[in-house]
């Protein structure tokens, strides 16, 4: 028995080691355990490369702006492990993680002896959230947003109302497979017989798998620019605004605070699903909450302000097209501006990938690395970065420092009132970067 929340969160992070396992197996035991408490809630089941956290976070504001309670369930957290499972906005109570902790530990202690092994921390945490959302808080609705991949996803033994896949791109590839084909096997792997799928993928083989898996599975398909789309009508630095279309209605001026490009493709997405629950679910969203919802709705750590002198963005872009959007939204808003970049990853991503996006963008490079393990070694990231910027002849300075902290401080010495510093890479080194900044004194780490 455990006897504080910081025991039961040292318990379930001391799962970290098993590593990821793929399969559903020791997901069934679980449920079969606590009396299946999965089969009593509504799911909204997102999967994606990128824009699933930002998705969940528009379905989640507007659906509470409706007047629904809403569960969350997201990975990784910025700043608590609480952070994650989320009813209304609000971390699980400590306590809570603490009864609940205690009733799934036998069972974990059971498995472990069996020849399932012992479950993974992911496992446990999706297993502590469910049960959260089942026997604590009741909400109406619960989002959930997979760890990895889809079908082998230990968030896949629901069966939700709606599955979401927002794109599909190149993370993860040494355990979803190296080409967008098998990538998108995996995430489509969310699709469950009769439910209806909404995506905004836009490569031709991921389109063909997708479509081919509703099919086989009796599912509509709704997918942007085909079903459903959007026009920008107007993009700054502080707000953005776009009409939408889909088959039910058109939607005007719908106003989002999150910037970048790819914040329409995410909003859209959220809203052609909100399009879907309101035909097939009964869902009642008025349009003032709709509008309401999308304007105020904010998600830590992706393209987010921190600061204001100097100007410093936070943004997990961590794989390649991540970068490319991050990119493209530096050169479209800040055009002019000089932009100086704190970058640090893990060693599993794709380096080359990812620089060949940010190098052209940027005056300064400060390579760091996470105090996380698996981090990417500095030393590497300025091999990559030096031979690009020769080949490219993009005339930057790079600086490296290991001690992310010291990197915080030569990029704030560095950035003038006009210019823009921007922190980015993985989302450990933003979750320690954006709690110093915010001076948040209870930070936490994991994933």
């Amino acid at each position: 028995m455990f006897n504080s929340y910081i025991e039961a969160r040292d318990w379930i992070n001391s799962s970290i080691p098993f590593g990821i396992k793929p399969g559903l197996e020791r997901m069934k035991v679980f449920m079969e355990r606590l009396g299946n408490p999965h089969r009593r809630l509504k799911f909204i089941h997102v999967a994606g490369t990128n824009g699933k956290g930002s998705t969940c976070s528009f379905l989640n504001q507007v659906l509470q702006e409706a007047g629904y309670d809403v569960g969350m369930f997201t990975s990784p957290y910025i700043q608590r492990f609480t952070d994650r499972i989320q009813m209304n906005g609000q971390d699980i109570p400590e306590e809570d993680v603490l009864s609940l902790s205690n009733e799934i530990k036998p069972i974990v202690d059971e498995m472990a002896k069996s020849e399932l092994g012992s479950p993974t921390m992911f496992e446990i945490t999706t297993t502590l959230a469910i049960l959260y959302f089942s026997k604590v808080s009741y909400p109406d609705y619960v989002i959930l947003e997979t760890g990895l991949g889809g079908l082998y996803d230990s968030t896949n033994i629901v069966t939700p109302i709606a599955s979401v896949i927002t794109n599909i791109g190149h993370d993860h590839m040494d355990i979803l497979g190296d080409s967008i084909s098998q990538i998108s096997k995996q995430k489509a792997g969310i699709i469950k017989p009769g439910i209806p799928v909404i995506s905004a993928v836009e490569q031709k083989e991921a389109i063909e798998v997708i479509r081919q898996t509703a099919v086989e599975n009796k599912s509509t398909l709704y997918l942007l620019n085909q079903q459903f789309q959007y026009d920008i009508i107007s993009m700054n630095k502080e707000e953005q605004s776009f009409h939408f279309q889909s088959p039910f209605r058109s939607i005007d001026s719908l106003k989002i605070t999150n910037i970048g490009e790819h914040q329409f493709k995410n909003a859209s997405v959220a809203l052609m699903v909100i399009e879907v629950l309101r035909q097939y679910q009964a869902l009642i969203v008025e349009e003032d909450d709709l509008r309401l919802g999308f304007k105020k709705m904010k998600w830590p750590g992706r393209l987010e302000f921190v600061g204001s002198n100097p100007r410093i963005l936070l943004d997990g872009a961590h794989n390649e097209e991540g970068a490319e959007y991050l990119a493209k939204t530096i050169k479209d808003l800040y055009i002019g501006t000089k932009v100086h970049f704190m970058l640090g990853m893990l060693d599993s991503k794709n380096h080359r990938g990812y620089l060949e996006h940010i190098l052209p963008v940027v005056n300064t490079l400060v390579i760091t690395e996470p105090d996380f393990r698996n981090k990417c070694d500095a030393q590497k990231l300025f091999e990559i970065a030096k031979e690009l910027s020769k080949n490219k002849n993009v005339d930057l300075e790079i600086i490296v420092e290991p001690d992310w902290k010291l990197a915080l401080k030569n990029l704030t010495e560095k950035t003038n009132k006009d210019d823009l510093a921007v922190v980015t890479g993985t989302l450990y080194l933003i979750s320690d970067v954006r709690s110093k900044l915010l001076q948040y004194s209870d930070s936490e780490k994991g994933w």
